[in-house]
């Protein structure tokens, strides 16, 4: 009985094209990959570039108790427009107010939460302001164009006791920025979280 050469090379050619096979299809996964790799750090880089740029000033008043906020959209010049901006407030100073107070004095956590800590606050009945006055927004603008908020002074956490609470409250701010986080959306892009810090001007002296 003869080899049975057709048989193997048969086989022998079966085996090669399955591993041929194989190694395309690997090979196409690796370039698809490389290319999803690719256009991963494009879009990134891409989002990255077209971060929007404010110009945040606080323009003071006579009586000191209402500045105006202004949100300035600067750039860049490709991004052209934000369709959703939300200005938040967020903390002034880096204390933890989670720890306790004083020996003695305890705060539910979520009156702390509440609390602004800080020296202004959106003036609640302007449009978009949230309720706590910690938040304005959504408002759409376009690179080039900006929007005024008026602030208020923030109030004395109502844990704090005494006559003079209020003053105490506002010498604690003094010389400490207004500081902002500004969330950013426009379609096909994922937002942008961007924070600043404002310093708050001298107040004019009235004659």
């Amino acid at each position: 009985m003869g080899t049975p050469w057709a048989s193997i090379i048969a086989g022998t050619t079966a085996v090669f094209s399955a591993v041929a096979t194989g190694g395309a299809w690997m090979a196409a996964r690796r370039a698809n990959s490389t290319a999803d790799a690719v256009a991963r750090i494009e879009r990134d880089r891409w989002h990255a570039d077209l971060t929007p740029q404010f110009r945040v000033t606080l323009e003071p008043r006579r009586n000191g108790d209402s500045p105006r906020l202004i949100v300035h959209l600067a750039g860049p010049l490709p991004l052209g427009r934000l369709d959703e901006i939300r200005v938040g407030i967020a903390q002034s100073d880096d204390v933890d107010y989670a720890a306790p107070l004083a020996v003695g004095q305890r705060v539910e956590p979520e009156r702390l939460a509440a609390q602004l800590w800080g020296p202004y606050k959106f003036l609640r009945r302007a449009n978009g302001v949230e309720s706590d006055g910690k938040t304005v927004g959504p408002f759409a603008l376009a690179v080039g164009k900006g929007r005024t908020f008026t602030l208020t002074r923030t109030d004395a956490p109502p844990w704090w006791r005494g006559n003079d609470a209020e003053a105490r409250w506002r010498v604690r701010w003094l010389g400490k920025p207004v500081r902002l986080v500004l969330t950013c959306r426009r379609d096909g892009f994922e937002p942008w979280v961007v924070p600043c810090e404002v310093e708050i001007p001298v107040e004019p002296q009235a004659y």
